[in-house]
């Protein structure tokens, strides 16, 4: 049986802090609460989605921002696997078939290459017979999440009595 765990989150959110990413965020009352999770057998990350109306684009679509979030969600959740904290820099989008809301939904992230802090991800959203809907590529740059979120963990550690 593959390994799977969890994919929810992001690293800055251990400790306490509250997710309020509007992809993944629990503690997000106007996001999205995608979840997923990690296959690190086949290097995968996996959601399984029914995307309400709030997101439509065209009637009983997805809006194109939406599908673009879910694959930079997908794809950027790959990097858990190699336990990275990456960012987006950049992504290509491929829109090729309407993507149905309320409907079952699969989109699955997967690493291509990794250069130095620079990792390629991919990604598509599938619906139930498995077509592809729309896929897309990015490219990630691994970061150094104490240096660069410094100030928002001092601020929630001043707020909430811990010393560094």
């Amino acid at each position: 049986m593959p390994k799977k765990t969890s994919g929810h989150g992001h690293a800055l959110h251990k400790g306490g802090l509250r997710n309020y990413c509007f992809a993944c965020g629990k503690d997000n009352p106007e996001g999205m609460r995608l979840k997923f999770t990690l296959d690190a057998q086949r290097g995968r990350a996996l959601g399984h989605f029914r995307i309400p109306r709030k997101y439509q684009g065209p009637p009983g679509h997805l809006h194109g921002g939406i599908i673009a979030t879910i694959l930079d969600e997908a794809m950027g959740k790959v990097n858990k696997l190699r336990s990275v904290v990456a960012l987006t820099r950049s992504m290509e989008i491929e829109y090729l078939k309407p993507v149905p809301l309320q409907q079952p939904l699969l989109v699955e992230g997967w690493e291509m290459s990794v250069r130095g802090r620079r990792h390629t991800n991919a990604a598509e959203i599938r619906n139930q017979q498995g077509d592809v809907l729309a896929r897309g590529k990015g490219l990630f740059i691994a970061i150094d999440v104490a240096r660069m979120f410094q100030k928002h963990l001092q601020d929630y550690e001043r707020r909430n009595g811990r010393r560094g």
